[in-house]
């Protein structure tokens, strides 16, 4: 039944997207527009099958895709390795966007860069709670905005705290509401946001209701916060936010 929500809810938010990211183009708003979900949904869906079957009362709260990480495949804050090995999802092919930029090549789940932020969350999430499926009994990893945002001909990695306008407002709704309907289908109580955006976005939707909204610092190996005494300052600014082992 929950898979079921999940893909329900999830697909509204891919087909919305789709939607809204020709009208940020049109308004020249951003130059290029990758959708994880749509052409990587076969991805995301084996990723909502294996989380469905938990009963996590925590929301892990990401911002936007990475490149090379649920950009490549459709997973929040995805890595090769952690794909295949810890998820054990192999052999599904990933098609292309829309529109491909040629920095920007979609290789899905060949890609042979492992994302870092993806490989530091969940190897602490597998460190704290061991299998794949002791995690999702525990947290639900998901990202705000699912979309990849791109401009110039370098393809610059642009995130969505740095656009304006009334799409940019319609897109952002969309995600509010996304986020909503995850925390509900699995009756969460907890919502932690991954960096200041996503924790600020959180607070701006559970505002006056009994969800709390936490937060820890993003795992960017750009961020001197992630990467102070080696990494294990984060690790230990994540691990106390996140519920002890169900």
């Amino acid at each position: 039944m929950k898979f079921k929500k999940l893909t329900s809810a999830s697909s509204k938010l891919r087909d919305k997207c789709d939607e809204l990211a020709s009208e940020l183009i049109f308004e020249n708003v951003i130059d290029y527009v990758y959708n994880p979900l749509n052409y990587a949904w076969d991805v995301h869906k084996e990723y909502l099958k294996i989380a469905s079957k938990g009963n996590p009362k925590c929301i892990l709260l990401g911002m936007n895709p990475g490149p090379h990480g649920m950009g490549q495949m459709g997973i929040p804050f995805a890595a090769s390795s952690i794909v295949r090995d810890l998820f054990e999802i192999t052999g599904i092919k990933v098609k292309q966007p829309s529109t491909l930029h040629p920095a920007r090549p979609v290789l899905g789940l060949e890609y042979p860069r492992d994302e870092i932020s993806g490989i530091r969350i969940w190897n602490l999430l597998s460190g704290l709670y061991g299998t794949r499926d002791s995690i999702f009994d525990n947290v639900f990893v998901v990202n705000h905005c699912p979309l990849m945002l791109f401009n110039g001909q370098r393809a610059t990695n642009i995130t969505p705290d740095k656009i304006r306008g009334m799409t940019v407002e319609k897109l952002l709704k969309a995600c509010d509401e996304h986020l909503k309907q995850v925390t509900k289908i699995f009756e969460a109580d907890t919502v932690v946001g991954i960096g200041k955006y996503a924790e600020k976005r959180a607070k701006s939707v559970f505002q006056d209701t009994q969800i709390s909204v936490k937060g820890c610092w993003h795992p960017s190996p750009a961020s001197p916060l992630a990467n102070r005494n080696n990494g294990k300052d984060w690790q230990k600014n994540i691990t106390a936010v996140l519920p002890t082992n169900n």
